[in-house]
């Protein structure tokens, strides 16, 4: 089997050790790996299959003899470095919005648009993280019944914004049963026993960006700019997974029942639904899981061709990380 040289952008961040984990996991064919981080990151190492990595510090010169980087910097270091390392002869999966809606830089979920992958340029986009669930979830439904409208409630964990906001929610936690008083310092208000209605900067729409983040890439992974989207987002006291409430208008009739039997049979995609067992999905079964999860399946009485649904997974590995190294995967097939 051949093997590639595979460079880790922001290896040190929440992201950055998942790509780790999964690698060695999925046994992803590597022949030499670098990690690269900012100056914040010297001398660090970290460990991968069994044997210690040094950290480098992120330069331009960073990607000769470079198959493939898997970055997850954020976005001003995307657009600054991934260029090098497309010029040095690379192919970029990127996990930043920095290149998400570029027409020329393909947006992919393995399980809704894999063709997009051999149409990149050199960089290849990762979506949002909640974007990603709900499409998993969906895009069975849209080659059946084909969607007009959605309206998506997400509910959105702290890992989500990274390594600070977890151990602010954890430090935040203990204050508040210490009954002393919370003083937020990583996010706008406090998240201990709290929601925050508001994930990103507002824009003139009065959305913020994460909401129109899943407007847009919805539309651009689904291949269908007709399609109506209506994003709320939420930050919730939850370290890891992702949770969401989704309603659908189809122009086709679909049925709960047949929703779940295209569910049931979908790649990525595990169904747990039987409410009156109480079975569903929550947060602490997705947690360290590859699966999207979805129950909750009913039809919505307020319309003719309507579903809601409640979609959960793992932010940091499906919504992130896996889905680059799936992407990965691919492309190297």
């Amino acid at each position: 089997m051949k093997k590639y040289n595979v460079a880790v952008m922001g290896a040190t961040g929440v992201v950055g050790t998942c790509f780790l984990n999964i690698l060695a996991e999925r046994e992803f064919p590597i022949k030499n790996l670098k990690l690269l981080a900012s100056e914040r990151s010297k001398g660090k190492s970290l460990r991968f299959a069994g044997k210690l990595y040094p950290v480098e510090i992120l330069t331009h010169d960073s990607f000769k003899d470079v198959d493939i980087v898997l970055a997850s910097a954020g976005a001003s270091r995307s657009l600054e470095f991934l260029p090098s390392a497309v010029k040095a002869g690379a192919i970029c999966v990127d996990n930043s919005s920095a290149f998400r809606m570029d027409k020329d830089v393909p947006l992919v979920v393995p399980e809704v648009n894999p063709e997009k992958i051999k149409e990149n340029k050199g960089i290849i986009a990762n979506p949002n993280c909640s974007t990603i669930q709900m499409v998993v979830a969906l895009w069975p439904i849209h080659k059946a019944a084909k969607i007009k409208r959605i309206v998506v409630t997400t509910f959105q964990s702290v890992s989500g914004a990274g390594q600070k906001k977890i151990t602010e929610l954890w430090e935040q936690s203990k204050i508040f049963l210490a009954k002393e008083k919370v003083t937020p310092i990583e996010l706008p208000h406090q998240i201990a026993f709290n929601l925050i209605p508001q994930i990103d900067v507002f824009l003139d729409n009065g959305y913020t960006k994460e909401e129109m983040k899943m407007v847009n890439e919805t539309r651009k992974i689904m291949g269908d700019d007709s399609i109506q989207v209506n994003a709320t987002c939420v930050r919730v006291p939850v370290f890891f997974a992702h949770s969401e409430s989704v309603n659908i208008e189809t122009e086709k009739p679909i049925s709960p029942k047949e929703a779940k039997a295209l569910l049931s049979k979908a790649e990525g995609v595990t169904l747990i639904d039987d409410p009156e067992h109480g079975s569903y999905p929550m947060p602490i079964f997705a947690e360290g899981k590859d699966d999207t999860f979805v129950g909750r399946i009913r039809k919505d009485e307020s319309v003719q061709n309507g579903l809601s649904m409640w979609v959960v997974a793992d932010n940091i590995r499906k919504g992130a990380a896996l889905n680059a190294i799936q992407i990965a995967e691919r492309l190297i097939k």
